[in-house]
């Protein structure tokens, strides 16, 4: 079960998060995160919304890591199942 990269899927202002995907092998794996993930993330004040994806872009590594590690420990959200990321998520 290792997860590999997949897709900037978008921002999704009415329910404050990004939503990509990732796959395990040829299964595609809905993810999203928090926005207040992710400027928490960076330390810095919020991006504006059309700045989401780059500051996605900016973040994948860390969050995609995450992603990973919850989907090894088989935390899957909704229907269908999927990953989400919370800020609590990145925290030591």
């Amino acid at each position: 079960m290792t997860l590999t990269s997949g897709r900037f899927i978008g921002h999704e202002y009415d329910r404050m998060i990004v939503r990509f995907s990732m796959h395990d092998g040829a299964k595609e794996v809905p993810c999203a995160i928090s926005t207040s993930a992710m400027d928490h993330l960076e330390g810095g004040p919020q991006v504006r919304p059309e700045q989401r994806e780059a500051q996605f872009t900016r973040l994948r590594d860390r969050i995609e890591a995450c992603a990973a590690s919850k989907y090894r420990a088989t935390e899957f959200e909704g229907t269908p199942p999927g990953i989400v990321l919370r800020g609590i998520d990145f925290r030591s």
